[in-house]
C-alpha cells in the first residue's frame, strides 16, 4: 500500500503524459462536439450533457493517475478476484438493469446516481488485465491446448454473461476483437487463428438462426443493395447519418449550423452517430482531424508496449489499442455504411460517461506499463537491512 501512494505522488514524473494530453485534447473537443450536437430543440437543454461529460472527464483523470500506479504484479496476483468482480458486475444487470431506449437492457439504473452505468464497460479493463495474467502464465507454451482453451474460457465466460443478460453483441464483440489483438501479439500460432475462422465460417448458418430480426437486417443492408433500397425501413437511420457525414463538404456548415444536427433529424446524433454531426458541422477536415487524434492515442499504446520488455505490460498495452482500434473502426464504419449498427461510441468523443471513465482507465494501465516498463516484484519481497548484535 506505502509503494502505491509513493507511485501515485510520483504519477507527473513518472506516468505518460503525452498519453494524457492526447486524451484531455481529445475528450475536451469532444465535449465542444457533444454541445453543439446536443443544442438541438429534441434535447432541451445541453448543459446537462456537458456537464456530466466534463465530471467524467475529472474522474477519469483520476481513475487515469490512480491505474498508472498499481503495481501490475498485484493485479495479476488477484486475477481471480477481478473475474469475480466481472460476474459480479453483469449480475447486477438482473435486478437494476435498463435499456435506455437501445434495446440492449446493458445498463445499471441506481436511483441515487443522475446518469447510467454500463458494467460492461468496467469489464472492459479488468478483461485486458485477466487475459495478460493468463496468456503470461502459459507465454512458455503459449500455443498449446490446454492454454489457448484456458484463454477461450475466460472468453466465452464474459461474452456469455453479456450476451444472456443485456444482449449488447457490441461490446461482447470488444471482447472478441480485444481476445484477437492480444493473442496474435502475444505470439499465438497463425493455425489456431486458422482454425477459428473455418469454425465460425461453419457455424454461421447456425448462428443465423439465432440472431434477432433486426439484427439480420442490419447485416442485410450491407450485403444485399436491394434490401430496403427505398431507405424507408431498416437502412432509413444509415442512409440519413449518411447523407449528412458527406453533407459538410471539406471544411463543414459549422459547429451549432448543421442543418440535420440542429433539426435534430439525426439517429443518436450525441452517442453512435456523432461521427456524422461531425462530418456535417466540422466537413471532411475535422473528421481527419478527429481520427489524426484517436490514431495518436492508439499508435501511443502500441509505442509503450513495444518498448516494454515484460511480456505482461506489453500484453496490457496491445490489449488497450485493440479495444480502441475496434471500437474506431465500427463507429466511423457505421457511420459511411459499411459496418453494421451495433452501438459503439467514438471514443473520447461520444458522451457516455462510462465509457470514458472505462476509456481513461484503460489507458491509465498503459501509462502505468510506461511508467514500470519492467517487473519490479522482486523488490517487494527483499527484506530489509538488519542490524544483529
Amino acid at each position: 500500500m506505502r509503494q502505491f501512494f509513493d507511485e501515485l505522488k510520483d504519477f507527473f514524473k513518472k506516468g505518460d503524459m503525452v498519453l494524457l494530453v492526447l486524451c484531455l485534447v481529445t475528450s475536451g473537443l469532444g465535449v465542444v462536439i457533444i454541445s453543439s450536437a446536443t443544442s438541438a430543440d429534441k434535447f432541451g437543454s445541453n448543459l446537462r450533457y456537458i456537464l456530466v461529460q466534463l465530471l467524467a472527464i475529472v474522474l477519469g483523470v483520476l481513475i487515469y493517475a490512480i491505474f498508472s500506479s498499481i503495481d501490475m504484479e498485484f493485479l495479476q496476483e488477484n486475477r481471480n478476484l477481478m473475474v469475480a468482480l466481472n460476474v459480479f458486475l453483469l449480475l447486477l444487470l438482473i435486478p437494476f438493469g435498463t435499456d435506455n431506449n437501445t434495446g440492449n437492457r446493458s445498463w445499471l439504473d441506481f436511483p441515487f446516481l443522475p446518469f447510467f452505468i454500463q458494467p460492461a464497460e468496467i469489464c472492459k479493463i479488468t478483461y485486458i488485465i485477466i487475459m495478460a495474467s493468463v496468456m503470461s502464465s502459459h507465454q512458455n507454451n503459449i500455443s498449446t491446448i490446454p492454454s489457448v482453451m484456458h484463454m477461450v474460457f475466460h472468453l466465452g465466460l464474459l461474452v456469455g454473461l453479456n450476451m444472456i443478460l443485456s444482449s449488447d453483441m457490441g461490446v461482447s464483440l470488444i471482447f472478441v476483437f480485444i481476445f484477437i489483438g492480444m493473442t496474435f501479439a502475444g505470439g499465438v500460432s497463425l493455425w489456431w487463428f486458422a482454425l477459428a475462422i473455418g469454425g465460425i465460417a461453419a457455424a454461421l448458418p447456425i448462428l443465423w438462426q439465432f440472431l434477432g430480426e433486426y439484427q439480420r437486417e442490419r447485416i442485410l443492408i450491407l450485403i444485399d443493395p436491394n434490401f430496403d433500397a427505398q431507405g424507408i425501413g431498416a437502412r432509413y437511420h444509415s442512409k440519413i447519418n449518411l447523407q449528412s457525414l458527406t453533407g459538410g463538404g471539406l471544411t463543414g456548415q459549422g459547429l451549432f449550423n448543421g442543418n440535420r444536427t440542429q433539426g435534430g433529424n439525426l439517429f443518436a446524433q450525441h452517442t453512435d452517430y456523432i461521427f456524422s454531426s461531425i462530418g456535417e458541422e466540422m466537413g471532411f477536415f475535422g473528421c481527419v482531424g478527429i481520427m489524426l487524434l484517436e490514431l495518436a492515442i492508439i499508435a501511443r499504446c502500441i509505442y509503450v508496449g513495444a518498448k516494454c520488455p515484460d511480456y505482461m505490460r506489453r500484453l496490457v498495452c496491445f490489449g488497450a489499442a485493440s479495444a480502441l482500434m475496434f471500437q474506431i473502426l465500427i463507429n466511423v464504419g457505421m457511420c459511411i455504411g459499411v459496418m453494421p449498427v451495433i452501438g459503439l461510441t467514438l471514443p473520447l468523443i461520444s458522451y457516455g460517461p462510462s465509457s470514458l471513465v472505462s476509456i481513461f482507465g484503460m489507458l491509465g494501465l498503459v501509462s502505468g506499463a510506461h511508467a514500470r516498463p519492467q517487473s519490479l516484484s522482486h523488490e517487494r519481497y527483499v527484506q530489509p537491512f538488519r542490524v544483529y548484535r
